[in-house]
This record gives structure tokens, C-alpha cells and sequence, in this order.
């Protein structure tokens, strides 16, 4: 990788890893003004309350994944300092460019992210 693509993409993953910063802190602030838990025990009927909760449920998972995702810019990131970024972490191959380019955080190749999602994506058939 040549000087001008680290510097590349390393402004890409700091870009990214700021706006993941103001989703987070966003979501947070948010939610704190909606207090759909305090609404869940106010609310008369069953329906209501399934309804506040899932509203929070919702917020919350939102706000994992804007975390994970800021995992994974970090990690892009001490990839990129221990000059690992662009390898895919599973065969070691060169991650093309087009790859990077529109998911700088990518750790694998894309054969290697097929299998990966194949395989966790499976689900045993039930047996008697």
C-alpha cells in the first residue's frame, strides 16, 4: 500500500469514526429525552407498555450497532499502524481496492466474508 492510499485511508476511517461519535453521543442524548421505560410503567394497557419497550429495544440496538461499528474503524485503524490494513485477516490475501474503498473497515476478502456469514448464517434443520 503506498503512502498516498494509507493517508487515504486513514482520513476515510477518521471521518467515519467521528460521525460514528456524534451517532452515539446523539442516540444517547435522545434517548435520555424520550424515557421510554418511564413511559412503559405509566401507560394503562398491555399494548401500550409492549410498545414503549419495544421503542426502547429499538434505540438501544441502534446504539450497539453504531458501537460496533466504531470497534471496527478502531481496529481498521491499528491495522493500519501495524501496516496489516488491506490483508484479509483469514487468508491473508490483499483486500482489492474497490473493497476499501466502499467499506474501509473491512477485514476480509470477500470469498472469506461469503464463508464467514455462510457459515454463522446456517441454521441446523430441527431433527427427531
Amino acid at each position: 500500500m503506498t503512502h498516498e492510499q494509507r493517508h487515504k485511508a486513514r482520513t476515510q476511517l477518521v471521518d467515519r469514526r467521528r460521525t460514528l461519535a456524534r451517532e452515539i453521543r446523539d442516540a444517547l442524548v435522545a434517548s435520555g429525552e424520550q424515557h421510554f421505560i418511564d413511559l412503559a410503567g405509566q401507560v394503562p394497557d398491555a399494548g401500550e407498555t409492549s410498545f414503549a419497550h419495544l421503542l426502547a429495544d429499538v434505540d438501544a440496538a441502534l446504539a450497539d450497532r453504531h458501537v460496533q461499528a466504531l470497534r471496527d474503524v478502531d481496529a481498521a485503524l491499528a491495522r493500519l499502524d501495524a501496516d496489516e490494513y488491506g490483508q484479509c485477516e483469514d487468508c491473508g490475501t490483499p483486500i482489492p481496492d474497490a473493497r476499501l474503498k466502499a467499506w474501509p473497515e473491512a477485514r476480509r476478502c470477500v470469498p472469506c466474508q461469503t464463508r464467514l456469514e455462510h457459515g454463522h448464517g446456517m441454521i441446523a434443520a430441527p431433527r427427531l
